[in-house]
């Protein structure tokens, strides 16, 4: 196999911990071109000195003045790869993640086959699902035109059984990882800014998809994710109105958007039961009612 250049890019917001055991995982991948590009989104304590100090010869730092939220802070570092770094691939990737030591290798490998394949994503356990480490997060999205909720991962909360390990075309990958070429890239241009947090990569996605692209799930990469750990931090809940609408009203007919928006009742209480049995974080709720405000105003986010 050959070795095509790949550009990780990964954003830090206060996250240190979770992105020093990050990139010490992806130290130890086996794959033999590659290099890491690491934003910074306007972290509030040390988290730009000791990644500096810690990586100084593994890492390119760019550091941003505020947090540009997760589309912007992406772009900053996809901008300065295809600028400089000249990559055949390009890697966004959450920090709270840590992946096993062969896991790009097999992303390129199955990248590479298809010239028709323009983005890939591996399996994403559960870092820790009640103290399982085989528990399935995501292996892939469908779109669901009609259900409840519109956009599907497949596999949630489920063992990883033997329907999970066949190579897969889906409609969307998570984008807590997902390899996209540098063609395809210059193709579908630049995650959209609009969202701040959540539903980018499956608007991405779709755009990929639209320029005649196969976006592919790739059962043997495999990657532990720290799920909620970025939103915790934000006190966001995953039921963000404003983001939801938006990518439904951006991507596909009216008639479904409106559709969608007559289930808006059923999605409120859905989220409310949500926050009453697991988080009731005030600010959590005061966020919630932020995005909802957001939604109603059709305005983005602008930080968090």
């Amino acid at each position: 196999m050959n070795h095509p250049k790949v550009s990780v890019v990964i954003v830090n917001w206060n996250g240190l911990e979770d992105t020093i055991e990050c990139l010490e995982s992806l130290k130890k991948v086996t794959y033999l071109n590659y290099e890491v590009i690491v934003v910074d989104n306007g972290s509030e304590g040390n988290d730009v000195q000791v990644l500096r100090k810690k990586f100084a010869d593994y890492i390119h730092l760019i550091q941003n003045d505020e947090n540009l939220g997760c589309a912007k802070g992406f772009n900053v570092g996809i901008i300065y790869a295809l600028e400089n770094s000249r990559p055949d691939y390009i890697m966004i990737m959450n920090n709270d993640l840590v992946v096993a030591p062969d896991f790009l290798d097999e992303l390129v490998r199955v990248a590479e086959d298809d010239e028709q394949i323009g983005m890939v994503g591996p399996k994403i356990y559960y870092y820790d699902y009640n103290g399982r480490k085989d528990v399935i997060w995501s292996a892939g999205g469908r779109i669901r035109l009609w259900s409840v909720k519109i956009s599907h991962s497949i596999g949630e909360n489920d063992d990883d059984l033997p329907k999970y390990q066949n190579l897969t075309t889906v409609d969307w990958i998570n984008g807590a990882v997902l390899l996209l070429k540098s063609a395809v890239a210059k193709k579908a241009g630049l995650l959209d800014p609009w969202y701040f947090f959540g539903y980018v990569d499956q608007d991405y996605s779709l755009r990929v998809r639209r320029h005649g692209f196969r976006i592919v799930y790739v059962p043997t990469a495999k990657v532990w994710h720290k799920v909620g750990a970025s939103a915790k931090k934000a006190h966001i809940t995953y039921a963000d109105p404003a983001s939801y609408y938006h990518f439904i009203k951006q991507n596909f007919p009216f008639y479904i958007y409106l559709y969608h928006l007559l289930l808006l009742p059923a999605l409120m209480s859905r989220w409310a039961l949500l926050y009453l049995a697991k988080y009731r974080d005030r600010n959590m709720l005061r966020r919630f009612f932020s995005d909802f405000a957001a939604f109603i105003l059709q305005k983005p986010k602008q930080r968090l």
